[in-house]
């Protein structure tokens, strides 16, 4: 316990996490009374797995309707879920659904979340983009991950791009955060090495931010009573810790051999309490900086995670010393000098992301030295991850952090 922690924790209602989990969805939701739903996924999974065929007919065998909208897309844009919302109202008629289902990885929980909020009235999306002073109608939401890594099951946010100007657009509100978050494992067997490397190292970066991030205590949640996120707190370092052990000890070995269904598993669990510590205490320099890098390179999200990962750890070695400290024992750093083992910290991460097949600077990322200024601008209008930096001067330290990761430096 950490008496001045001000926690504010929304996880899901109910977590099912397990081998075979799956099974025990339609009846679970008749138990809870919901009978119309809509499916959210992609043709991959309508059509190249058996899942969605047989959650349908279970749930129709207990009485519960369901109708399927497959046309998820990576990235999914705000365009794509007023359509979407379109041709789902045209479906359901007269019937109002009474819950959503989303099965596949961050971009299909994303798209549910969204349509979560279009579904009931029509309205497009862009109305629910933002801080909304007072929490929106919401169907209730049942996510079905089948990656090891975005955590959107226990989150309150869904990342649209907007076509107009190719931005991110955050529709944001704990009414988002799923009802049942039910973590199959056996779903995530059969991603391929380039998908279980992304989505791995984005599960670690998820828990190493928020277990370093700014404390509870100290976070603006701009006079919010039900803030999306609220700072770290020893609640959530509590899941954050147990997800970077389970990294370290799995995240190479899903990579290496896809097979190995221990390890497969203890990034599903690793991905899930990575979540339960972002999802309350939020992020902040990796994934700010990273937004910026991926305007230029268009690369995947958990890529240009991994790229600045090593680089933001090395530049809070002073400000998160024990913490750090604690994380280069996880990943099996043994050196009897502390200051040694934290200066290690980042050297060992970058080899890791190496391993990965993930580049390690920017420069071998195709990004050109005269593009830093304005990665750096672009990086601090994030201001909600730059206000959670715990480090005195954000603008300097992003300057630098940014310059080093060009250059590949590290420990000076």
């Amino acid at each position: 316990m950490r008496s001045n922690d001000q926690i504010h924790f929304c996880p899901p209602a109910r977590v099912v996490l397990g081998c075979g989990t799956r099974s025990q969805l339609p009846a679970l939701l008749a138990r809870l009374g919901y009978r119309s739903g809509v499916f959210i996924t992609d043709t991959f999974f309508s059509e190249k797995t058996p899942w969605v065929r047989e959650y349908i007919e279970a749930a129709e065998a207990l009485g519960i309707t369901t109708i399927v909208f497959d046309g998820g897309k990576a990235d999914p844009t705000t365009t794509l879920c007023d359509d979407a919302t379109a041709l789902i109202r045209a479906q359901i008629g007269a019937v109002q659904p009474d819950h959503v289902i989303a099965l596949g990885g961050g971009s299909n929980i994303d798209l549910a979340k969204a349509l979560c909020v279009t579904i009931p009235d029509g309205k497009p999306v862009a109305e629910f983009i933002g801080v909304l002073p007072n929490a929106p109608k919401a169907l209730p939401l049942i996510a079905l991950p089948t990656t090891a890594g975005t955590g959107s099951e226990a989150t309150p946010g869904a990342i649209l791009i907007d076509p107009s100007n190719a931005t991110k657009v955050a529709v944001m509100d704990n009414v988002l955060r799923p009802v049942i978050a039910l973590i199959d494992p056996e779903y995530t067997y059969t991603c391929p090495p380039r998908v279980t490397a992304d989505s791995g190292v984005d599960a670690l970066t998820h828990a190493v931010e928020s277990y370093l991030t700014l404390d509870s205590a100290e976070f603006d949640r701009g006079g919010q009573v039900d803030p999306g996120y609220s700072g770290r707190s020893s609640l959530t370092m509590m899941f954050a810790h147990e997800a970077i052990d389970l990294c370290a000890r799995y995240l190479v070995r899903t990579y290496d051999d896809g097979s190995d269904t221990e390890a497969r598993i203890g990034m599903a669990y690793a991905s899930h309490y990575a979540a339960l510590s972002y999802g309350g205490a939020g992020l902040n320099a990796v994934h700010g900086i990273a937004y910026a890098v991926a305007g230029i390179t268009h690369e995947t999200h958990g890529s240009t995670n991994a790229v600045m990962l090593p680089y933001v750890l090395d530049a809070m070695r002073s400000v998160r010393h024990d913490e750090l400290l604690k994380v280069a024992r996880l990943f099996g750093i043994k050196d009897g000098d502390e200051a040694r083992a934290v200066k290690e910290l980042p050297v060992v991460i970058r080899e890791l992301i190496g391993h990965l097949g993930i580049p390690t600077t920017l420069a071998t990322f195709g990004i050109a030295r005269e593009q830093l200024p304005g990665m750096v601008a672009d990086a601090l209008a994030v201001t909600r991850l730059a206000k959670a930096f715990p480090v005195a001067d954000v603008p300097a330290a992003y300057a630098s952090i940014i310059e080093r990761a060009w250059l590949g430096q590290l420990g000076d």
